[in-house]
């Protein structure tokens, strides 16, 4: 996979990870479909057949049916439990309302892993990550549970998303074990990222840039960091609306043309212009779609041969405006 926290752990092999937010059907509470299934199998099956052997979740997915369908999947493939890299998240509650909160007290955390075993199937989880910063967290019962769930073989290894470097250390001060991961949302066109506990979001066409700070900081404490939705939705990749800034069809433009020029798919060079940082970012493929979860194939290869050059040319593109 990359010389990160998740090489040196032994973890996965996997340069890509399959976000599996999309299976399941809709936002529902209704049952699972045959179809729903249909679907799971294929995109798990492309997955694997590009190498891909890590899968991310998260409890809160289509209300629990993405890991539902996901598992459903895996007994029928027995075999392909200890193949796999299963990895998910807690700590996102919906109630009453529809209202969206966040939840990291020990109670809930054990109770969301418990859910999740039992929806995947399985007796384990690789990887659990805290679903966004939650500011009422009290650390010390995150460090309790999280104890508890490696002491029991639960979990085997722990991480958070979208938190920056002072809620880490927040963390860490409680939690013994490491933290393998950092998810953000990171991509050619946008970045998103927590700065001082609040969330900037920065719309397409803004001012793109890396949170550098973070970066650094997770690249020396070894914590893997992982981009969702690192295709943007398919932006440059051909899913413009025609509505998009002209910035941001001027780097369609240029990404089809490196592809056409390198042989390849424009998802493997948007993948591979993230892929090409120092900071080894893993992306995490939000589609489900089974041929462009194919199209990423040359994504890794692509980062190892993408130039200095050819970097800056589609950050300048996507940024509007040449580096400081």
């Amino acid at each position: 996979m990359t010389e990160m926290a998740l090489e040196k752990r032994n973890i996965s092999n996997s340069r890509l990870v399959l976000g599996c937010m999309s299976l399941g059907g809709g936002w529902n509470r209704n049952r699972i479909t045959k179809e729903d299934m249909i679907k799971a199998e294929r995109a798990i099956d492309a997955a694997l057949s590009i190498e891909i052997n890590m899968f991310d979740h998260a409890d809160i997915y289509k209300l629990g049916k993405a890991e539902e369908v996901f598992g459903q999947t895996l007994k029928g493939r027995q075999h392909l439990r200890e193949q796999i890299v299963i990895q998910t998240k807690c700590g996102l509650r919906i109630g009453e309302g529809g209202l969206k909160y966040y939840d990291f007290s020990k109670e809930h955390i054990l109770n969301a892993v418990d859910g999740s075993l039992k929806r995947l199937g399985t007796d384990y989880i690789d990887i659990l990550l805290l679903h966004r910063p939650d500011p009422l967290m009290e650390v010390e019962e995150v460090a309790a549970a999280f104890e508890y769930l490696n002491r029991t073989g639960k979990v085997k290894h722990f991480g958070v998303s979208n938190m920056n470097k002072a809620q880490i250390e927040l963390l860490k001060q409680a939690v013994s074990l490491p933290f393998v991961a950092n998810q953000i949302e990171l991509s050619l066109s946008h970045v998103h990222w927590v700065e001082e506990g609040i969330y900037v979001n920065q719309a397409y066409g803004a001012q793109v840039n890396f949170p550098e700070e973070l970066l650094a900081y997770c690249r020396k404490e070894q914590i893997q960091i992982q981009a969702w939705s690192p295709l943007a939705k398919g932006l440059f990749s051909g899913n413009l609306k025609g509505k998009e800034p002209q910035q941001v069809l001027h780097t369609a433009e240029l990404v089809q043309r490196m592809a056409q020029e390198k042989g390849t798919t424009c998802e493997a060079i948007v993948l591979a212009w993230l892929m090409r940082h120092p900071a080894n970012i893993q992306p995490i493929i939000g589609t489900i779609n089974p041929e462009r979860i194919r199209a990423c194939k040359d994504a890794g290869e692509q980062a190892r041969s993408l130039t200095r050059q050819e970097w800056y040319a589609l950050f300048k593109s996507a940024r509007g405006r040449e580096m400081p």
